[in-house]
């Protein structure tokens, strides 16, 4: 499908405004990045508290974030956990004390109980009580209830409450209270006990933990590695495929994609988590190969021997596949932008650096790796003119004349 025909859009002779944007970006981009000493980087690269919750109906991710944000401040990840009830939460810690985690938690849980639990008054949670709160909580009403149990029965049984609260298909969340009637040691009076004191919570948090610094510094320091080793990967296929400089083009305009999204990130205070990494590894992919599209076609004219100067067949080559540019890009960032618009907070990073990503790399594959292939073809025949290594035409010699005598007369013929 062809969107344009036959076009002949002078694009190589309009690239310096869109090199002069980005020098200007890109320089943007790393006074900031020099400023704020590098990108911001999420809790993925900076650790933080990991928190699991299950909720009996679990609500938007949205809900939870700003539920959570009344309470705590900086930045709070909510990942939903596809076919469960279950989320995953993320928040920043200052400091990495047992007591800061516990701090944390306690924070959470009442932030998500003011906005998901219906006022109970002062009954206790059974889904996120632990064995001792549940044990103190208990003690002194099944006493007045004349249950007679000591001390240790009353541990012993809330023990087996927690654990059978924790066990599958339960995992941790109890939603009606008489289920704990299969409980080892349950009776009715206790039951009702247990119904007097304590409610079944809309969710239960099923385990905490902390993302150390040094498991942020090294998923850094893989990330940037893998970036590396995918330019270095599509330099060494592009070189071989078609010639070196080919390939050194399309690294410097993928790179250049790079530098500025990453920048754009900095500017607009945008943290760079594992999910925006993915996002740059694809669109390293998308615009080397939209550059070697371009680049193919190129190949291909030089190899039909068009007339016109390089710059001309490159200039053909680039309107020769711009209804394929039009149509790949134009679809692709119509997905993106719906991402960014309707994505919400969780894919807000990714579909971001699809979003520019999309656009600089587009125009990069025709107005930077493109003049960087003509620069250098220039600068070699100029290099060729200087040096006298250029091709040259042998002089035609001059046809020599020599008499022949022909029947009787005499005839001069040209002998060659």
């Amino acid at each position: 499908m062809e969107i344009f025909k036959q076009t002949n859009f002078d694009f190589l002779g309009k690239k310096w405004p869109f090199i002069t944007l980005s020098l200007l970006l890109t320089a943007a981009g790393l006074i900031s990045l020099a400023v704020k000493g590098g990108p911001k980087y999420g809790i993925d690269f900076t650790g933080g508290a990991l928190m699991d919750v299950k909720f009996q109906k679990r609500p938007s991710a949205e809900a939870i974030r700003s539920a959570l944000h009344k309470s705590i401040p900086g930045e709070i990840e909510v990942q939903e956990i596809s076919g469960t009830q279950e989320v995953f939460i993320s928040t920043g810690l200052n400091g990495r004390s047992d007591q800061v985690l516990q701090d944390v938690r306690g924070r959470m849980v009442s932030s998500l109980n003011t906005a998901f639990n219906p006022n109970q008054g002062d009954k206790l949670d059974i889904n996120t009580a632990g064995q001792s709160a549940l044990a103190d909580r208990l003690r002194d009403p099944l006493a007045q209830a004349g249950v007679g149990l000591t001390d240790d029965q009353v541990n012993d049984l809330t023990k087996q409450i927690t654990t059978f609260r924790d066990t599958p298909p339960r995992s941790g969340l109890i939603q009606n209270l008489d289920q704990l009637s299969g409980v080892p040691g349950m009776n009715p009076k206790i039951l009702n006990v247990i119904k007097q004191q304590c409610y079944g919570g809309a969710f239960t948090v099923r385990n905490v933990q902390v993302v150390g610094p040094k498991i942020g510094a090294d998923l850094r320091r893989q990330a940037i590695e893998v970036v590396l080793w995918a330019l270095a990967a599509m330099l060494v296929y592009i070189a071989f495929r078609f010639e070196w400089i080919y390939g050194v083009a399309a690294v410097i305009a993928v790179f250049h994609d790079t530098i500025i999204t990453i920048g754009l990130f900095s500017l607009f205070n945008k943290p760079v988590d594992l999910t925006v990494i993915a996002a740059l590894l694809t669109l390293v992919g998308y615009s080397m190969n939209d550059t070697i599209v371009t680049f193919d076609r190129v190949r291909e004219n030089l190899r039909l021997q068009m007339r016109g100067s390089f710059r001309d067949i490159v200039n053909r080559s680039i309107n020769q596949t711009l209804s394929r540019t039009v149509l790949t890009s134009g679809l692709t960032f119509l997905t993106a932008i719906s991402l960014y618009l309707f994505g919400g907070q969780v894919l807000n990073g990714f579909s971001f650096a699809l979003v520019v990503g999309i656009i600089v790399g587009t125009y990069s594959s025709i107005f930077i790796a493109s003049p960087i292939l003509i620069f250098w073809k220039d600068l070699v025949e100029k290099r060729n003119r200087r040096t006298g290594s250029g091709v040259r035409t042998a002089p035609v010699a001059e046809p020599q004349v020599r008499p022949a005598v022909s029947a009787g007369k005499g005839v001069a013929r040209p002998v060659r």
